[in-house]
């Protein structure tokens, strides 16, 4: 699949979603909002999401301190590197302008391990953890509700013999002189579940591609992104959609991003579920057809082993691929 590297669109309206709306008579809009972003976004905004605002100006004072404290001459060199191979001819579009590090919270927390972290920033990145989660569990909950599936359904399905997998990619995304060389980060979509984003509201360069083009992800303080991943779509059956997205480098600027991903279980067999493979409206039917499953069943751990060889490439020969040795259906 050829990605356009074109400037973003600018026209559209960016779904934005403000939760306390759910609590009041405007539900039904805002239901209405979440279900179009999921189907022809894979992206949306959160206001007033429940997670403080004190908590979330600490997570990005102290991971912001923490890169110039620890990571920062370290990607100098990288960086350093990198310009010049590129500016002596090198193609360096296979590399990613950033510098992170992954915390993992389950099913088992690898927090105490992770080294240069002094104790206020793992207490801090424990609570912020913990919010998340709880987050990401309500957007499942609102995802079913959307697709008329049972309460629970999407959380069910990821769980696996030790429960989902969560952790979060901590991120600096620091200015480049030559943006016409590298990407932040290369087009992709998220191979897992639901991804929820903290990201910086001053400095912007996260797009998506929708109908073609590239469109910007408007940075808004306080926000929570939301992003659909490859399992969702599965789940699903195509009725929402992983999209691709990306990372620009900048001139000036040092863009900080926390991405938590609700993800599977390792063994958690993964497939459509069969609510939405019988709607004939769902499965693009005819009344009176009977639905079909668009997409192969297969245990998440395999499908994330083929992701990782083939992440920056199109979702549609992995789905493909993993028709191969498709995992029987279990019941959810």
């Amino acid at each position: 699949m050829a990605i356009p590297a074109n400037a973003a669109a600018t026209s559209l309206s960016f779904p934005v979603i403000h939760m306390e709306k759910l609590e009041t008579e405007e539900r039904g809009a805002a239901m209405e909002v979440i279900r179009d972003a999921c189907e022809n976004w894979g992206f949306f905004e959160l206001l007033n999401h429940g997670i403080s605002h004190e908590l979330m100006d600490e997570v990005e004072r102290v991971s912001k301190a923490h890169y110039a404290a620890c990571r920062e001459e370290q990607f100098k060199e990288f960086a350093a590197r990198t310009l010049e191979a590129g500016e002596k001819g090198a193609d360096v579009k296979d590399v990613d302008w950033e510098s992170t590090f992954f915390v993992r919270h389950l099913p088992a927390s690898n927090l105490a391990d992770l080294p240069n972290l002094d104790h206020h920033y793992r207490q801090v990145m424990k609570e912020f953890a913990s919010e998340i989660e709880k987050l990401a569990e309500k957007v499942l909950d609102l995802l079913c509700e959307n697709l008329g599936l049972e309460e629970g359904y999407l959380k069910r399905a990821f769980t696996g013999s030790n429960g989902p997998t969560f952790g979060t990619k901590v991120s600096s995304y620091p200015p480049c002189p030559r943006p016409d060389l590298v990407d932040g980060l290369r087009a992709h979509t998220d191979a897992g579940g639901v991804i929820l984003l903290f990201q910086d509201d001053q400095v912007s360069g996260l797009q998506l591609l929708k109908d073609g083009a590239w469109v910007d992800v408007p940075p808004m303080r306080h926000a929570v992104v939301v992003n659909i991943g490859d399992q969702l779509e599965v789940i699903t059956n195509g009725r929402y959609k992983s999209v691709m997205h990306r990372v620009l480098t900048r001139p000036d600027g040092n863009r900080m991003s926390i991405a938590s991903f609700y993800n599977p279980g390792a063994d958690a067999v993964i497939f459509p579920a069969p609510a939405l493979m019988g709607a004939a409206e769902a499965a693009g039917k005819n009344e009176g057809e009977e639905g079909t499953a668009e997409y192969p069943s297969f245990v998440f751990e395999d499908y994330m082993n083929l992701y990782l060889r083939h992440k920056f490439e199109a979702k549609e020969p992995r789905f493909e691929a993993m028709k191969v040795d498709a995992a029987p259906i279990a019941t959810v």
